[in-house]
C-alpha cells in the first residue's frame, strides 16, 4: 500500500489550506451569526478550482476524484464545516448526474455547474429521512412529461441553486424500485422554495423546505430508466458519504489544533495543564481517533476511486469520523473549561457544527445497520 499523497495531491491540499485559513475562517463567525450563504468565498474558490472537483474535464470541471474531494473538504472543514458543506456540496449533485444522466443530460447541467451554477439534492421529505423509501413525493407519466406533486425537506443549497435532482414516486406500491430520479429546474412554475429553515450549526450552509405543485418535468430530464432512483441515491452515498467524513476530520483537527495550543500555555499547579494526564490523555485519544479516521475516509474514497464496492467502508469513515468530531468538540470545550462555554470562543460553534454530521447523509445508526447487513452478507 501507498499512504503518500501524490505532488498534484499535496499542491491542492497546500492550496485548500491557504484559502481556508486565509479565506474561510476570518468570515466564519459573521456567515454563522448572518446565516449567509458564503458568495463572495464560492466564486474565489469556484476561481481557484477548489470546487466541482469531480466533474470530468469533458464537462469543464477539474477531472479529479473522490480522494481529491475528501482531502480538500477536510481542508475547507478546518475553518467551517458550514462553508466547507456549501462549497463542496455541489458533488453531491455530480455524481448523481453522472449515476443516471445520459449524455446531453450529462452536458448541460455538468457544464453549468462547471460554470459556477449551484444545484440541491432532494430526497430527505418531512416522512422520510433515513428511510428513502417512504417518500411520498410522486411524479405520475403524462404523455411525454411527469407531473410532480410533494415536498421535501431539509433541502441544503435550495435556496442557491437553479435546479434540483429530485427523488420521486412513480410507483408507489413497489417502494424503493418505484423512486425516480428527474432534474428540475427551479424556475418551473409549481416549484417553491416554501421556508429557509433556522438551525443550530452550520449556518453558513442554509437548509430549506421545497414544495412541488403540480410541476411539468420533460421526460428527457429523467436520469436512468424510470424506476432506477434509489439505485442512483444509494450509489451517490457511497460516493458523497466519503466528503462527509472529511468534514468531520476538518473540524476534529480543528479542536485538536485549539486545545493543543491552550494545553500548552494554559497553567495550573505550576505547569501547563497539558502535563495533566487527565488533560494529556484527551489531546492523545482526539489525536489517535482523527488518524483512524483519516485512514477510514481515505480507503473508502480510493476504493470509490478505483470501481471497488465500498459500502461498508463508507459506513466505517462515516460513522466513525463524525462520531469522533462530536465528541472532539465537546472534550475541547472540556479542556477549555468555563471559556469553552463562552462565545467569545470557537468552541461553541464547533460543537453546534459537529452533531448535525451525525444526522444527514443517513444516520450514525442507519450506518450502523447496513455495517450488520453487509457483516451477514459475508
Amino acid at each position: 500500500m501507498d499512504f503518500d499523497l501524490s505532488s498534484e495531491q499535496r499542491m491542492i491540499r497546500d492550496l485548500a489550506r491557504n484559502f481556508s485559513r486565509k479565506e474561510i475562517a476570518p468570515a466564519a463567525a459573521g456567515l454563522d451569526c448572518d446565516e449567509d450563504f458564503p458568495r463572495e468565498i464560492y466564486d474565489r474558490a469556484q476561481a481557484l478550482g477548489l470546487l466541482n472537483l469531480t466533474i470530468p474535464s469533458d464537462y469543464g470541471g477539474v477531472g479529479l476524484g473522490v480522494v481529491d474531494l475528501v482531502i480538500v473538504a477536510e481542508q475547507l472543514a478546518w475553518a467551517c464545516t458550514g462553508v466547507g458543506l456549501a462549497l463542496e456540496l455541489n458533488a453531491v449533485v455530480t455524481d448523481a448526474l453522472l449515476m443516471g444522466g445520459d449524455e446531453p443530460i450529462k452536458k448541460e447541467f455538468l457544464g453549468r455547474l462547471a460554470d459556477g451554477e449551484i444545484g440541491c439534492y432532494a430526497l430527505t421529505e418531512p416522512g422520510a429521512g433515513s428511510d428513502v423509501a417512504g417518500i411520498e413525493t410522486t411524479a405520475l407519466l403524462q404523455g411525454d412529461r411527469y407531473l410532480v406533486n410533494g415536498s421535501k425537506t431539509w433541502i441544503s443549497n435550495a435556496t442557491e441553486a437553479k435546479f434540483a435532482i429530485v427523488f420521486a414516486m412513480t410507483d408507489p406500491k413497489q417502494r424503493q424500485r418505484g423512486i425516480t430520479a428527474l432534474v428540475v429546474e427551479m424556475d418551473t412554475p409549481g416549484v417553491t422554495v416554501e421556508r429557509r429553515l433556522e438551525k443550530l450549526g452550520q449556518r453558513a450552509a442554509p437548509a430549506a423546505e421545497l414544495r412541488f405543485d403540480n410541476v411539468e418535468v420533460p421526460v428527457a430530464r429523467r436520469l436512468g430508466a424510470e424506476g432506477r432512483g434509489f439505485e442512483v441515491a444509494m450509489r451517490v452515498f457511497d460516493r458523497s458519504r466519503p466528503m462527509i467524513a472529511a468534514l468531520a476530520l476538518g473540524l476534529t483537527e480543528r479542536c485538536l489544533d485549539e486545545s493543543l495550543a491552550y494545553a500548552s500555555q494554559r497553567h495550573t499547579m505550576g505547569r501547563p495543564i497539558i502535563r495533566h494526564q487527565a488533560v494529556g490523555h484527551k489531546l492523545a485519544e482526539m489525536a489517535m481517533r482523527l488518524e483512524a479516521g483519516r485512514l477510514l475516509a481515505y480507503e473508502a474514497a480510493w476504493m470509490a476511486d478505483t470501481g471497488r464496492r465500498n459500502t461498508m467502508q463508507v459506513a466505517f469513515a462515516k460513522a466513525f469520523a463524525t462520531d469522533t468530531a462530536t465528541w472532539a468538540a465537546s472534550e475541547a470545550i472540556q479542556i477549555f473549561g468555563a471559556m469553552g462555554y463562552s462565545r467569545e470562543l470557537s468552541l461553541e460553534k464547533l460543537y453546534r457544527d459537529a452533531k448535525v454530521m451525525q444526522i444527514y447523509e443517513g444516520t450514525n445508526e442507519i450506518q450502523r445497520n447496513i455495517m450488520v447487513r453487509e457483516l451477514s452478507n459475508r
